[in-house]
């Protein structure tokens, strides 16, 4: 089997294949591996469902968010059928039935004995968009697909670099809280940006809050473009098990 390592972990590219397939409007997914084991390109035919733009978002982000897997955008391609997806049955006897597509592997070091199922990702990235004003100074929001519906968390602050991640953190907090109709559970205790193995992260902190009871959060997302994307991409990486775990 061949394999690719990714963050220190030993990681099956097939794993990150029956991932892309979970994808909303994907029918099929395959990717090319280089002689070193890393991915050349990744292919995947998708229905009308998404634009092909929407589309290599989300597997960036499904990507990065469950296998820690980091793909640059141009090596997604893209093409569209007017098939419609098709759907998988439901074996008879799911004890002895083979895992399917839909089964996958939770984020962190990973061997063949730790495998876990989860169910696909309920919320994807989708943009974020950064104004300022003079009167009322920077504003941020973020929106994020849950299914057929976009929700959309806005934040408002002071102009500055550090400011602008901030922003993009708690608009995507609102609008995890939005999405998932838990307003209020999810805070922002801090956003930093580090430098590790000559790349910038942004590392993100989430204080989630259930009664008197709260614990941290954490995540982060390469900054490979955009900062503000990595900060809303570096929350959602860090609250993904948690909205799984509300269904």
């Amino acid at each position: 089997m061949n394999l690719n390592n990714i963050a220190g972990s030993v990681l099956p590219i097939k794993r990150a294949e029956e991932l892309i397939l979970t994808l909303p409007g994907v029918v099929s997914a395959k990717i090319m591996e280089s002689e070193s084991g890393a991915v050349e390109q990744i292919h995947v035919l998708t229905t009308a469902e998404l634009t092909p733009k929407q589309v290599v978002r989300n597997i960036e982000s499904a990507l990065m968010a469950h296998l820690a897997m980091r793909v640059d955008h141009r090596k997604i391609s893209v093409a569209i059928t007017s098939e419609a997806k098709p759907t998988r049955p439901t074996p008879a006897h799911p004890q002895a039935a083979h895992p399917t597509p839909r089964s996958s592997f939770a984020v962190g070091p990973a061997s063949e004995g730790s495998v876990k199922r989860y169910t696909a990702r309920r919320l994807y990235f989708e943009d974020v968009e950064v104004r300022g004003s003079r009167t009322k100074g920077l504003s941020c929001r973020v929106t994020l697909r849950k299914g057929e519906e976009s929700y959309i968390g806005e934040a408002h602050g002071i102009e500055g670099d550090r400011s602008r991640l901030d922003l993009a953190a708690r608009a995507t907090v609102f609008a995890i809280g939005s999405a998932e109709g838990r307003e209020g559970q999810l805070a922002v205790e801090g956003v930093k940006v580090m430098e590790a193995f000559d790349r910038e992260y942004v590392f993100v902190g989430v204080t989630v809050r259930a009664g008197r009871d709260s614990h941290l959060l954490v995540g982060n997302c390469e900054i490979k473009g955009s900062a503000e994307t990595a900060s809303a991409l570096a929350v959602l990486s860090a609250t993904n098990r948690w909205v799984d775990q509300g269904e």
